[in-house]
């Protein structure tokens, strides 16, 4: 399989090399990327444009820009039918969502959004064991997800809300999105409230920490720590430091169920969980990510069960699932994609009103306006 990327960032690059563990025989032949002055993987050509790279013989396309180019990428693709892996968010802004769904509607692209939580092994597990009844119909939910490698969103590219879209758009796209899959429910209200209590302040603007004169007494400097990637060297205490550090939703869903939903971004070390309580009237499910632990509190008899899984670090399995499917996609193996654009749309529109519901303070319909 011939791919063509748009995008070359350790994003992209892991999806990559999911893709080349499942398939060898996929390789990278066309790589459009303003950053990048070389390209230093065979067969791959470094080219100066998207409409260059689909004058080549293509099977597929990656696209693995930064947040606020996903939808401009996308729609470039799209008319040409070939599959396309998406990175997440699908977009940014109402008015990409708008010109996303119309663009879709009109192409043959088959279309895997980057949602490998979905995927994931314990996601499954969960899914089975709700729609089996075990524990009745899921009635309300509490979600969590206290990030505990959070000073990204302050310290990198991520720190401009313009590109990323806020933190409901970054991290709660993934949580709305495995929640949905497991509920099978219509999200159709949201209220949401965000806070920036911490990663606020009046350094100057451009400070880095290898020029903080704190950097040795702060305990968010990357100064003297070379496990981190290169652009994540800025100060998180400047005065234009973007995104919210914490936020929260309340969902209703069609049934008239509700589910709470809050994330943070200054938990640390163990204190970093990422899961969900499910209440049913005949028993509760409650599990973490991070932990790989599933618990099943039974409602009426004096039962819990303990299920333990071995979670690898890429989006904890769900990548490799993700990438096979759209090898198989590539291939005309399947026309079917396990993690639609459908679903990506959805994602984005929860996210997109919630945000707009904590800046408003109003209660919204979750709709194409």
């Amino acid at each position: 399989m011939r791919l063509g990327v748009i995008g070359y960032g350790e994003r992209a690059q892991t999806v990559l090399r999911k893709i080349k563990e499942v398939d060898k025989s996929c390789e990278v032949v066309a790589v459009v990327d303003p950053g990048l002055q070389t390209m230093d993987i065979a067969p791959a050509r470094l080219m100066a444009s998207v409409d260059e790279m689909l004058t080549e013989t293509l099977d597929g396309v990656l696209i693995g820009t930064r947040c606020s180019l996903h939808t401009e990428m996308a729609l470039k693709v799209m008319p040409t039918g070939l599959p396309i892996y998406l990175e997440k968010p699908v977009a940014t802004s109402m008015e990409e969502l708008h010109r996303l769904k119309t663009g879709y509607g009109a192409s043959s692209s088959p279309i895997v959004v980057s949602f490998p939580l979905r995927l994931t092994s314990i996601v499954q597990f969960i899914k089975e064991i709700i729609d089996s009844g075990k524990i009745g119909t899921i009635e309300h939910v509490q979600a969590i997800n206290n990030v505990p490698y959070g000073a990204v969103y302050y310290q990198s590219w991520y720190r401009d809300d313009q590109i990323t879209g806020g933190l409901f758009l970054q991290k709660a796209t993934h949580d709305f999105d495995y929640l949905n899959a497991i509920l099978g429910m219509q999200p159709t209200e949201v209220c949401a409230m965000t806070s920036k209590q911490i990663f606020k302040g009046t350094k100057s603007v451009g400070l880095t920490c290898k020029t903080c004169e704190d950097n040795r007494t702060c305990p968010d400097s990357t100064a003297f720590r070379p496990d981190v990637a290169d652009h994540w060297t800025h100060c998180c205490y400047t005065s234009d430091t973007g995104n919210e550090d914490s936020g929260s939703a309340l969902l209703r869903y069609d049934t008239g169920m509700h589910l709470s939903y809050s994330q943070n971004f200054f938990a640390r070390r163990e204190a970093g969980s990422r899961g969900a309580r499910l209440l049913g009237y005949k028993g509760t499910l409650e599990f973490d990510f991070i932990t790989g632990l599933v618990k099943v509190f039974m409602h009426h008899t004096a039962r819990v069960e303990t299920y333990q899984f071995e979670l690898d670090d890429d989006h904890f399995g769900g990548d490799t699932a993700l990438a096979a499917n759209f090898i198989e996609l590539m291939k005309g193996k399947t026309t079917r994609s396990l993690s639609t654009l459908e679903d990506g749309l959805l994602s984005a529109l929860m996210c997109l009103k919630a945000k707009e519901s904590a800046e408003t303070g109003k209660f919204l319909t979750i709709a194409y306006d």
